[in-house]
């Protein structure tokens, strides 16, 4: 029998209750779960406060939910990754470096096709293109090459001869998803003489766009010194 919830039901409330059901099998795994008007009327609220707990445990991966099929426990659970887009400068300054920022270079240029490819715009648009380096304590950290819409509001008044497109993207334009994509690199010409590395030496790279909805926000290869080391937490 379902121990009655302490204090005001409200949708956390009903959502860490579901939680507990599940992890401690009362709710088990491939099984149906109670309507959302059943769960209502034993937890006393409206069937739109439950639906709210269910659907972020849904979106987590610890329900699935099918119109005219019920809410079941996934027998094999899938776990979602949420990412925050990290600003440079912090990056750098939370391994307690210095840190220093060059613009390389900035225009407005045609599209080129891979960028195209990757924001899905047509041919013919325009973007701004803008190069930079990163460093810490006076030594290159990351090298960021960027394609930014024109339509991005407040874009017209930006200032990237002080400030990193990076930084300034994070603060002013709110995304809804992108694409992001890790991998090695060999360093050529252009980034050995940057980085005062070897040629063929390993650089950890990472492309990434964003969007907000439909509209393409920006286009992003940022390239590390080597022996760049990443890590997040799960």
């Amino acid at each position: 029998m379902a121990k009655p919830l302490s204090g005001p039901v409200t949708w956390q409330t009903i959502q860490a209750e579901a939680l507990r059901r599940i992890r401690d099998r009362e709710w088990k795994p491939g099984a149906q779960i109670p309507h959302e008007a059943q769960l209502a009327a034993e937890f006393g609220c409206a069937r739109a406060t439950v639906n709210r707990a269910l659907r972020e445990l849904a979106e987590l991966g610890l329900l699935e939910r099918r119109r005219k099929a019920g809410t079941r426990v996934p027998l094999n659970p899938v776990r979602r990754a949420t990412f925050q887009i990290p600003i440079i400068r912090q990056d750098i300054e939370g391994r307690g470096l210095a840190y220093s920022y060059k613009r390389l270079s900035q225009e407005v240029e045609p599209i080129p096709l891979p960028v195209q490819s990757l924001l899905d715009l047509p041919p013919e648009r325009e973007l701004l293109h803008v190069t930079a380096l990163h460093q810490a304590d006076g030594a290159p950290f990351c090298h960021e090459d960027r394609w930014i819409n024109l339509s991005v509001p407040g874009l017209e008044s930006a200032d990237f001869s002080k400030m990193s497109p990076n930084e300034w993207l994070v603060q002013n334009a709110s995304f809804s998803s992108g694409g992001i994509e890790f991998f090695a690199t060999e360093a050529d010409g252009v980034m050995s003489d940057l980085f005062g590395c070897p040629q063929g030496a390993a650089l950890f790279v990472m492309n990434r766009t964003t969007w907000a909805g439909s509209f393409a926000i920006t286009a992003v290869r940022l390239t590390y010194a080597p022996g760049h080391r990443m890590t997040t937490e799960i």
